[in-house]
C-alpha cells in the first residue's frame, strides 16, 4: 500500500520517515493506521499533481477513518483537488462536509469565500449585478469566520472587506 515516493524531495522523504515512525509508536487501531496510511499518499500524490490517485487515495481513508476531526481534512484535502480542477460546486460540497465536522477550519472558509468571489467576478463581468452583490455577501461572510478564527491571516482578504465596506476595521476581531 505505502506509495512510491518519486518525489526526491527532502522535505517529502522527512515528512514520509516521520509518519512512518508515528504510524509504528502511535497507539491506534490498524484501520486507523491504514486510514492515515492513505491519507498520507494521498497528499504525496497531490503534492505532485497526482490527483487522479491522490482521490482514490482520500477516498479510502475516507471509508477507514472514523475521527469526525481527522475526517473533516481528507474532506477538505478532497476539496482543494476539486477546486483546482476547477469543479467549484464539488469543491463546496467538500468544504462544507469538512466544516460540518470542525466548524474551526479556516482554510475551508478561507477557500470557500474564494469561490464565492470568483463567482462574483464572474457575475459582474456578465454585468449581473444582483448576482456579484449576492457572491461578494457569501465570501464576505465566509472571510469573516476564516479571519475570526485566524485573525493573522488573510490579509488580502481582510483588506478586501474593508475597501468594499464588507467590515469596519475595529470589527475584524
Amino acid at each position: 500500500m505505502p506509495r512510491f515516493q518519486k518525489n526526491d524531495n527532502f522535505i517529502d522523504k522527512t515528512f514520509t520517515v516521520l509518519a512512518d515512525i508515528v504510524l509504528k509508536v502511535l497507539p491506534a487501531s490498524k484501520q486507523e493506521k491504514e486510514a492515515f496510511s492513505y491519507y498520507r499518499d494521498g497528499m504525496s500524490a497531490q503534492s505532485e499533481g497526482e490527483y487522479a490517485e491522490a482521490l482514490e487515495n482520500y477516498y479510502e481513508a475516507l471509508r477507514l477513518e472514523e475521527d469526525p476531526y481527522d475526517r473533516s481534512y481528507i474532506l477538505y484535502n478532497i476539496g482543494l483537488i476539486y477546486a483546482s480542477n476547477g469543479e467549484y460546486i464539488k469543491a463546496l460540497e467538500y468544504y462544507h462536509q469538512a466544516l460540518d465536522l470542525n466548524s474551526r477550519l479556516p482554510p475551508a472558509l478561507n477557500n470557500i469565500a474564494v469561490i464565492y468571489h470568483y463567482q462574483g467576478v464572474k457575475a459582474s463581468e456578465k454585468k449581473d449585478l444582483e448576482t456579484a452583490r449576492t457572491m461578494f455577501d457569501k465570501a464576505a461572510e465566509y472571510w469573516k469566520q476564516a479571519i475570526r478564527l485566524a485573525p493573522n491571516n488573510y490579509i488580502e482578504a481582510q483588506n478586501w472587506l474593508k475597501t468594499t465596506g464588507r467590515m469596519a476595521s475595529e470589527s475584524l476581531y
